[in-house]
């Protein structure tokens, strides 16, 4: 059977679930964490995970730039994984539903009916069945601990709430939105005279009073011919430059001269207008109290994190686990 799972669908629940990297792997300790031990052969097995992932959504400079700062931090996110996990199984949560709850969920999302089927799924990436139900679930205590130990202690009152509306209103004000309808004539294939010639001819037809939306799918290019030139509403800002000047003076179904841009030639018509507005608290203030809880929350957990380190015995033997020996 082919995987029906998408690329990215298992990749924030999957690390440390790929296979061992190839060629022979001289078992070390890397580092000492209370009575468990990271080796090298786990220490090279995340990253591989970790690497794999990023290389699937990120290209060029961007990949550089996110996996050096991912790869110096990657020991200690393990470490820290480590902490988390054995405080969460002293204090013996049960997560048995839960890992059933989100495995459920994996295989409604991945269009998969049997469980048959979804183990078979995760052996062609690789993945045996058991593996990964043991990182689920270790996910989940680490989650569940940090919950109980973190979240519980945040509060967020409604006057934190109400005064960041007040002091951040430009966060809460939408741009002016236009509806725009557009004939588009491309300059591939066309001599400076042909193009000429067209928008002439569908100038004295847009004048001649005809439906807009017809001319643009009768006269017009694709792409926009195929949905008769519509282009939606594009909030100000996100149109191209060249034409957002066009049309930001316009009023309710007035046409622009022809416009040239980077791909081609525009005549647009605004359909509609929305002016700018600034959101109502109402509106808005569910997404502050969570802007503000997740900004409590990473400060809280931090102090949580720095503290337990603290608390247990870690020993780092190799600091640097990719250097060549």
């Amino acid at each position: 059977m082919r995987s029906r799972f998408s690329p990215l669908v298992l990749a924030a629940v999957l690390f440390g679930l790929a296979g061992p990297a190839a060629g022979q792997v001289v078992e070390e300790i890397v580092a000492i964490v209370n009575d468990d031990i990271i080796t090298l052969s786990e220490f090279k097995e995340y990253h591989d995970s970790v690497y794999q992932m990023m290389r699937s959504q990120l290209q060029g400079e961007e990949f550089d730039k996110q996996y050096d700062r991912v790869k110096k931090d990657m020991l200690d996110t393990m470490i820290t994984d480590f902490l988390l996990l054995q405080m969460a199984k002293k204090k013996q949560y049960s997560v048995g539903e839960e890992v059933k709850n989100y495995v459920d969920r994996l295989k409604r999302e991945n269009n998969i009916e049997t469980d048959a089927q979804f183990q078979q799924a995760l052996l062609q990436q690789g993945i045996q069945y058991e593996q990964f139900l043991k990182q689920i679930e270790e996910n989940i205590l680490r989650q569940i601990l940090i919950s109980q130990e973190v979240d519980r202690s945040i509060v967020v009152d409604e006057t934190e709430v109400v005064n960041y509306y007040k002091l951040n209103q430009a966060e809460f004000v939408e741009p002016e939105e236009y509806k725009l309808r557009a004939i588009y004539l491309s300059t591939e294939a066309r001599s400076a005279d042909e193009l000429e010639s067209r928008k002439t001819e569908i100038s004295e037809k847009v004048a001649a009073g005809p439906d807009f939306a017809l001319l643009a799918a009768e006269l017009g290019d694709s792409p926009l011919k195929e949905n008769q030139g519509d282009l939606g509403f594009i909030k100000k800002g996100q149109l191209d430059k060249i034409l957002e000047e066009a049309v930001v003076n316009l009023k309710p179904g007035e046409i622009t001269p022809w416009v040239q841009a980077k791909n081609g030639w525009y005549l647009l018509k605004l359909e509609e207008k929305k002016e700018s507005r600034l959101k109502p608290y109402d509106e808005v203030k569910k997404d502050i109290g969570e802007k503000i809880f997740m900004q409590k929350k990473s400060k809280k957990l931090a102090e949580f994190l720095t503290d337990i380190k603290a608390k247990n015995y870690i020993k780092i033997l190799k600091p640097n686990p990719l250097d060549l020996q």
